[in-house]
Order: structure tokens, then sequence, then C-alpha cells
């Protein structure tokens, strides 16, 4: 799969005002909200166009300020923004942007989501009127991920009408699973899932795909009690090699294990299956300032590090490091610009494999 430094990279999903209590509040006694946009794809697109890469975001947002803050936050990011369309009132009923309220954990205490998206702007969207042809017009590499299809069905639909036009168009593409189980079900997860896994080219975050459908018997192919949390090496490229058998289309199959010390110190490692190989990433321990993101930013450095056609085992090692200092950052893009300092985060001695 070969690529270069021209590569030009679009990701569709939703764009999200974050409001969270400050100093490691409390919702219910709050009476201000530090707010800040983000999302899974819009995340990615900040990351990977803040290391250079020519990237773009698709979205469905309201015409009012709120929708045009958070696209204005991915521009001054240097994100193309240019096929982002503002809804009316008349497209989109309930005219609003995604949110959502994040409690910041603290040692013991864990973070907390609440999600308030329900009939946003971009799940009500007619996606019928989408030129997908155009849409994806000379670009080389598409992200999706399992949060978008969650929303609504029509979103679901359009997010599996990209995967089949990037497939007719020669467009690589990866896809993270990212399942929220205040979305959808795991069975909703998995039957859509394996909808899309013919078309995807690098699979991120397996986790939904564990349990993919079996045509004709659904109780075939449920073997997530099988996967054990923290795999060791040949554990994982068992898994790996379960789905390569199944969808030979795959090129590369990644996923990072976390292991949480307490809510402010964890470690981070990750597998990635390649040409034939399952490499193993370093290990790294951290303390932890904003973790929302930190999936993104291992996303957005395993794609960096392709697109860049690092030698494989550092490409592993780039995606963790890229997340391990996305922790370190408020907020949920990650602001790293610097492709050396998460070099030389690898080079540190952080590796503590036990």
């Amino acid at each position: 799969m070969e690529q270069n430094t021209q590569t030009k990279f679009i990701t569709i999903g939703e764009i999200l005002l974050r409001l969270s209590p400050p100093n490691y509040g409390k919702i219910i006694v709050s009476n201000m909200f530090e707010a800040n946009y983000g999302g899974s794809e819009a995340n990615i697109a900040l990351a990977l166009s803040n290391l250079g890469v020519d990237s773009t975001f698709f979205s469905i947002v309201p015409d009012n300020p709120l929708g045009k803050a958070a696209i204005r936050m991915l521009r001054s990011n240097d994100v193309h923004c240019t096929p982002v369309i503002l809804s009316t009132e008349e497209e989109t009923p309930s005219h609003r942007l995604g949110t959502y309220y994040l409690e910041t954990g603290y040692g013991i205490r864990p973070s907390k989501v609440t999600y308030d998206r329900k009939h946003s702007a971009i799940s009500e969207f007619d996606f019928s009127k989408i030129d997908l042809d155009a849409l994806l017009d000379g670009f080389d590499w598409l992200h999706l991920s399992g949060i978008t299809p969650a929303l609504s069905n029509n979103c679901a639909q359009f997010i599996l009408d990209c995967l089949k036009k990037a497939k007719e168009k020669g467009i690589i593409v990866s896809f993270d699973g990212n399942f929220r189980a205040t979305l959808w079900t795991w069975e909703e997860a998995r039957d859509f899932c394996t909808r899309c896994l013919p078309y995807v080219d690098v699979l991120l975050g397996i986790e939904p795909y564990h349990l993919w459908k079996e045509e004709g018997d659904p109780s075939k192919g449920d073997w997530k009690d099988d996967i054990p949390y923290q795999p060791s090496l040949e554990e994982q490229e068992a898994i790996f090699q379960r789905f390569i058998e199944r969808y030979p289309n795959l090129k590369c199959i990644a996923r990072h294990v976390r292991t949480a010390h307490t809510v402010s110190e964890n470690s981070l490692k990750a597998y990635m299956w390649q040409e034939g190989k399952t490499f193993e990433s370093k290990s790294f321990r951290f303390h932890i300032l904003d973790r929302v993101g930190g999936g993104d930013a291992f996303a957005s450095g395993l794609i960096y590090a392709m697109i860049h056609q690092f030698p494989l085992q550092e490409q592993i090692d780039f995606a963790v490091a890229s997340s391990v200092l996305k922790h370190t950052i408020h907020g949920d893009g990650n602001l790293i610009d610097d492709e050396q300092l998460i070099k030389n985060l690898i080079e540190m001695n952080y590796d503590i494999k036990r």
C-alpha cells in the first residue's frame, strides 16, 4: 500500500461542542463550563493537519454561531472545511450542534461523559442531496468511524455509501470502530460493522468486530469472551489472523491497549498487523492531563506514519507515542506539530514491558 507525502486526506463525521466544569469539577454543582470543540473524525483531521498532511473535514453543522465557531476552530488548525454544509432550519429542523459534557476524573474517580447530541444537524440531514463522487474526488485517503453511523439511520447509510464509493474510486479507507454504548447496542454495532469490513483497508480499534455477524447463523462469530483484555503478542496475533482470514482485503489492523493504574496515571502500548507480521509497540507509562482524544491521536499517528512510509515497527511506536503526548494536552485535539518531538519520546527510556 504505497503512499507519499502528497497524500490528500478526508474524513467525515460529527463535530461536537464540549462543555466541561473547570478544575475537575462535578456538573451537578458547577455554575460555569469551559468550551472546546471536538469529535473523533474532526480530531484526526486536526492532528494530521498540524503534522503537515493536507487534511479535509466534511460534516453538517447548523448555520448559527455555534456551528460556525466549530468550523472556525478547525480552520485555525489549517483543516480544509470547504465541503462542510451549514444547514438551515428547513434542512435540519432541530437546527443544533451536537454537544457533550465532560466531568474530568481525578485519582480514583473516573471521568464521565454525558451526550446531548440527539437530533443534531448531521443526524437529521438528507444525504441523498450529496454528490459522493464529487465529494471524494481527488482524495487518496478516507477515514471513517463507528460513531457517526450510530447517530441515525440516514447517517449509517451515508457512511456505508461513502465506503462503497471510496472502494470504487480506489481510495484507501481507514475505519475506527469507536464503539459507543450510549449511542447503540453491541449487536447493532456488530451488524453494521460486518457490512463495512469488506470495504476497509486499515482497521483500527477492533472491539466492535469481535462479534461479527455470520450470515445464516448469528450465533457464529460471537467470540468476544475469547479475547483477553491484555493479550500477549501471540494471543493478539491469533486475533488478527482471524480477521485476515475472513477479510483478506485488510492491509493493516491495529489496536492500542491501556492499563489504568489510576484515572490520572495510565500505561499504553499497541499491536499492529501488516505485511503478514504482528508488531508490538513500546509501552509508555504517563500522567494524564486530558484523556479525551487519545484514541484519535493513536489513529492519526498511525495514518501519518503509513503515509510517510515509516518502517513497520516505527509506525506502531509512532502511533502510541502520538497518543501519549495527546494525554498531556487540554481539549480533544492533538496539537503536536513536530514529528521529531514524537520520535524523541520513543527514543527515551519509557519502555516498561513487564
